[in-house]
């Protein structure tokens, strides 16, 4: 996430290092993201890790197992008068 040239606060953002809260800017300098405290002097470079998967749930598990399979036999009654 590339951030804009110009410093922004971070709305509620907590600086690490004094714990001073509203007091983070971003920006972006020579396409590097940095979080910087307007109180003290922490300056940091963010490197985010855009590419996250998602995890693996029973809900979006795709895999079947061939123990998983089953075979039903379906029985019709003689029709006997």
């Amino acid at each position: 996430m590339a951030y804009s040239t110009k410093r922004r606060f971070m709305a509620g953002a907590v600086c690490p290092r004094c714990s001073k809260m509203d007091s983070i800017v971003v920006y972006n300098l020579d396409g590097k993201d940095f979080r910087e405290c307007v109180s003290c002097d922490f300056k940091e470079e963010m490197r985010l890790n855009i590419a996250a998967s998602e995890l693996e749930t029973r809900v979006n598990h795709n895999q079947q197992h061939p123990d998983d399979v089953q075979v039903i036999n379906i029985i019709s009654p003689d029709n006997k008068d």
